[in-house]
């Protein structure tokens, strides 16, 4: 009984990939708007009724898309190697782990932010926005371990995890759209370079706490779109 319970659960994980790989394509052409259920399971060799057995809608198959491509962003930045008792060295690692992720796998990028159709989310659920969201953040929060133990407070590790993500996104998009080379630079000579001046701007400002606090309540970006509270401490 184990081993045919063993079976079938293999056969279902494989068929869903087939139905995830196939919406990935149909996305890709048609954005979450465009695609349907119907081209997905065309493209996957099934019926839509037999998709409607492993996803209940178009937009939970984008949402398991992208959570497929955020653990494995999450596994990437872990991965990253730290350095005991440097922390500058332990943000560079863990900040070039995100970016040569998204350098390396350019759909993934195009995934997070939605750009398969616009700049704009639209299609999934506050529920589903609010979940990846928190799953985005969790990849880049050892970046923000590392600005705290830089000796930056917690509203301010924050706003420099954002700002460095902002960064690193823009050169991305700069990158795998070609515009990068109107100005003859490297997108990852100047995420490097943004990551030295991060610590030197760190290590020199004014009033940052020498023992600032991890405060998981600080605030978050809201990174998919969905609405949070803005954090009264950040100016």
């Amino acid at each position: 009984m184990q081993a045919k319970l063993q079976r079938r659960q293999t056969l279902t994980d494989a068929r869903r990939a087939l139905v995830l790989d196939a919406a990935r394509a149909v996305f890709a052409e048609a954005g979450i708007e465009g695609a349907s259920i119907r081209e997905i399971a065309k493209r996957a060799g099934y019926t839509p009724g037999a998709i409607y057995s492993y996803f209940d809608s178009k937009e939970a198959i984008y949402a398991a898309l992208l959570d497929e491509s955020l653990l494995r962003l999450q596994a990437a930045v872990a991965e990253a190697l730290v350095s005991k008792g440097r922390p500058d060295k332990t943000l560079a690692a863990r900040a070039q782990a995100w970016f040569d992720f998204y350098a390396a796998n350019p759909r993934d990028l195009d995934l997070g932010f939605y750009l398969v159709h616009g700049m704009r989310p639209r299609g999934l659920t506050s529920e589903l926005d609010h979940e990846l969201n928190d799953r985005l953040y969790d990849a880049l929060r050892p970046c923000e371990d590392a600005l705290l133990a830089l000796g930056l407070d917690a509203a301010h590790a924050l706003q420099e995890n954002t700002a460095l993500f902002a960064h690193g996104v823009g050169l991305l998009l700069m990158k795998h759209t070609g515009r990068i080379r109107m100005f003859r630079q490297s997108a990852d000579a100047l995420f490097k370079a943004y990551l030295a001046q991060l610590v030197l701007r760190c290590a020199a400002s004014p009033g940052m706490e020498e023992d600032a606090p991890d405060d998981g309540d600080a605030g978050q970006a809201d990174l998919f779109g969905g609405t949070v509270q803005p954090n009264p401490n950040i100016t």
